[in-house]
């Protein structure tokens, strides 16, 4: 049994790598999802194993996610794991469900972090982005509500 588990983790880490090209996500989302269905198994039976998955299988992806994709690939990890870990137990008893929550929870953590981008089509480098450019300026040529010594270029009773 001892042996079974090295190779439940090692076939679980190295199935997010293969999933998806991020394997932050997925690895955390592998252990996340393993740990949190040998956690819930413990505590509430198959029920419990998975809710402990879904709740791993989330927190492991969200840590391991970038920045501005936690929210997907913890969505992802969580879906992932508690899928895989049903699925696996009905083929495969404990086992599979340790099984299946790891592939699960590696494949649906980084498609999520791969899915969402970060950016949102919001951001225009790291500040926000709302069309402005921030520096008075409105892109209509005056100068905006700031820079009031150089107002006198634009309204024509001063020309």
């Amino acid at each position: 049994m001892k042996y079974a588990s090295i190779l439940l983790l090692s076939l679980s880490l190295t199935s997010g790598a293969a999933l998806a090209g991020n394997t932050e996500a997925g690895v955390g989302g592998a252990i996340g999802g393993v740990l949190g269905t040998m956690v819930g198994q413990q505590v509430g039976g198959d029920t419990g194993a998975t809710i402990g998955a879904g709740v791993g299988g989330a927190a492991g992806s969200a840590v391991g996610a970038d920045r501005g994709s936690r929210t997907e690939a913890a969505i992802g990890g969580g879906l992932g794991a508690a899928g895989g870990q049903v699925i696996g137990s009905r083929v495969g008893g404990q086992t599979g469900g340790l099984i299946g929550a790891g592939v699960g929870g590696a494949a649906g953590g980084a498609l999520g972090n791969a899915y969402g981008d970060g950016d949102g089509g919001r951001r225009e480098g790291d500040r926000y982005y709302d069309g402005h450019r921030g520096d008075g300026h409105r892109g209509d040529g005056h100068p905006g509500l700031a820079l009031g010594h150089k107002k006198h270029k634009w309204h024509k009773k001063y020309r």
